[in-house]
């Protein structure tokens, strides 16, 4: 138990710096809303994460082919990206912003949805999540206890690796500007839209070129 402990954490902690469009509004909403808004914001992904790892450890291989053979799905996920990034670049700002932004009791509720939503929108999570159970779950010999310490130890270390970071991300918020905020906005919705537009890609990819069973032969053989 405790060799599977030790080998979820490193990767939990890489997990955690996947560069994606969650990484960036998580940074973001530590900086401009406080620690307590972003830890709300983090639960909701990580909720999701946890309901892509049970519908990934119900079902098979067979379900991440299907995947792999529905473009129509990343390109979905990918539009609401875009638009979101979108909705964010030519938000207003400016100086009518205030550099303390209050969060209510309420909006702490859809921090949370809003985590969850931007997390499982993006179908490749699901595949990810997917790929690593039928990499790892030999390994743990598809014991379900093993498999249940290993992600939760998994899903920890990721935690444990945000609230670090948001840490971090809460004393910017002392040298944020109205203008400086007005231009982090900016950024994040240009990262969310390019985030948007490489699901999209994903979508019109033909399917030789996003070959589901060679990309985890490839990592067999590396692991080997």
């Amino acid at each position: 138990m405790l060799e599977d402990i030790q080998a979820a954490i490193p990767l939990g902690f890489l997990l955690s710096f996947m560069i994606g469009p969650v990484f960036f509004v998580l940074l973001e909403t530590g900086a401009t809303k406080g620690f307590r808004a972003a830890l709300f914001f983090d639960f909701g992904v990580i909720i999701a994460d946890i309901l892509f790892l049970t519908i990934a450890y119900f079902s098979s291989f067979q379900l991440l082919e299907n995947l792999s053979n529905q473009p129509g799905l990343y390109v979905f996920g990918g539009v609401i990206l875009v638009v979101y990034g979108i909705t964010t670049f030519f938000q207003k700002g400016g100086k009518k912003q205030s550099t303390e932004i209050k969060t209510k009791k309420g909006d702490y509720l859809s921090l949370f949805i809003k985590g969850f939503l931007l997390n499982f929108i993006n179908i490749g999570v699901l595949v990810f999540w997917l790929g690593v159970i039928i990499i790892v779950g030999p390994s743990l010999d598809n014991e379900p206890n093993r498999i249940l310490i290993f992600f939760s130890s998994m899903l920890g270390a990721y935690l444990a690796t945000d609230i670090f970071k948001i840490l971090l991300a809460k004393q910017l918020k002392r040298k944020l500007t109205r203008e400086r905020i007005f231009m982090v906005k900016k950024v994040l919705g240009i990262v969310l839209v390019i985030c948007g537009l490489v699901l999209i890609v994903k979508g019109f990819l033909p399917k030789d070129k996003f070959d589901i069973q060679e990309g985890i032969e490839r990592i067999e053989k590396i692991r080997d």
